[in-house]
């Protein structure tokens, strides 16, 4: 089991392309800065799971509620499926070209309840704001707690 957990550990990590582009952050960060827009704009959201990839053949990562320039910049595509309290579906969906630890994604995105267009953003979240991580000693000061992804691993001595 220790074995299976790594190997999906480094799986994740293996589909990430070398340029910085991390198809796991993009997904969580989408996930948690498009439920905060969605509700700002007056969305109900009851639940939102979003998926991000990156073209070449990479594979992908998926999260519940992931330098210098060059010629051609890499971009990953957002997916991003959920459900109001009142039932009605939600979609999120675009392209993200860069993310920032955590606090924001830039791209071109469109977000839909109901079937109607609730915004269309080139930027969701803060990129501008101090990271989420509290200075030692600090204890948060009442900042928002971050995305947190647990690992279980059972093992088993003498097998």
């Amino acid at each position: 089991m220790i074995c299976l957990a790594g190997a999906v550990v480094a799986g994740l990590a293996a589909c990430d392309p070398v340029d910085g582009l991390n198809t796991a952050s993009i997904a969580v960060t989408t996930d948690r800065t498009g439920t905060r827009a969605l509700e700002h704009e007056g969305v109900d959201v009851q639940w939102l799971s979003c998926t991000a990839r990156t073209g070449g053949g990479g594979g992908g990562a998926s999260a519940s509620r992931s330098g210098s320039p060059t010629a051609t910049r890499r971009v990953a595509d957002v997916d991003c499926h959920g459900r109001t309290k009142e039932g009605k579906d939600i979609s999120l969906s675009g392209k993200v070209d860069r993310e920032v630890e955590g606090r924001c994604v830039r791209g071109d995105m469109t977000a839909q309840a109901d079937g109607r267009t609730v915004f269309r953003a080139t930027m969701l979240g803060n990129c501008d704001a101090a990271p989420s991580t509290p200075a030692a000693g600090n204890g948060g000061g009442g900042s928002r707690p971050t995305a947190t992804v647990t690992v279980t691993v059972t093992a088993y001595p003498g097998k």
